[in-house]
């Protein structure tokens, strides 16, 4: 049986928490730091790839991941403007094996824009992105798909070139694991994927219920 693979990340690291309830995305972000986990709890009021073309505004030009269990058009037209300005330098797309079944017409679209080359089909339901350039080592966790989410959602921006290499890793097995057009329904092996990646484990101080109500209230967690 495959064995899960995880990454333990240093406690030498800044911690930002919002929550944003009208903010647009650049707000929500606000400046990139380094070595920084920035968490979000948006409402819905702005989407995965208005997240991405926020960040890839700070970043510049940058080699792109994503991992969504379904997309609408809209946002698959956006991602391919993306690269059309060459904001993305280069697109992997993973994509949930029952997307093709689900939405026939959006999946042959995401085909058309960018080629079977840089998309697998596998059985999967985790979303995030990872921004990579020679300046910025980024990975985004999000419970958001890759369309319009009107509803309660969560956004961890991460800065930090070992998580980010680690995920990297990932997308590079499944790449080679899986060939273009295959769909993948069996638990890939991820063989040269060590189980687990040691470093210190992430600690941040008690945050107050009450917090919750500001609706542009942001806590900075900062190592003592």
């Amino acid at each position: 049986m495959t064995t899960p693979k995880s990454f333990k990340k240093s406690n030498k690291r800044g911690r930002i928490i919002r929550v944003c309830k009208k903010s647009i995305a650049s707000e929500a972000i606000g400046k990139l730091q380094k070595n920084t986990d920035t968490f979000i709890l948006t409402f819905g009021q702005f989407s995965l790839i208005d997240t991405l073309t926020s960040i890839l505004d700070q970043t510049g030009p940058a080699h792109v991941t994503i991992s969504t269990w379904t997309a609408a058009n809209a946002d698959l037209e956006r991602s391919a403007s993306l690269m059309a300005s060459s904001e993305i330098l280069s697109l992997r797309m993973i994509v949930d094996n029952f997307f093709k079944t689900r939405q026939p017409k959006y999946f042959y679209h995401m085909i058309n824009l960018f080629g079977s080359n840089s998309i697998r089909q596998m059985k999967t339901h985790a979303k995030f992105i990872i921004v990579q350039n020679d300046q910025w080592n980024i990975v985004v966790r999000t419970s958001m798909n890759l369309n319009k989410n009107p509803r309660l959602e969560n956004i961890e921006i991460s800065e930090n070139k070992d998580f980010t290499d680690f995920f990297n890793k990932i997308v590079d097995e499944i790449f080679n694991e899986i060939k273009p057009n295959e769909v993948k329904k069996s638990i890939l092996d991820l063989k040269n994927t060590e189980e687990q990646s040691l470093f210190k484990e992430v600690s941040a101080n008690f945050i107050k219920r009450s917090s919750l109500n500001e609706p542009r209230f942001s806590h900075e967690i900062k190592e003592k």
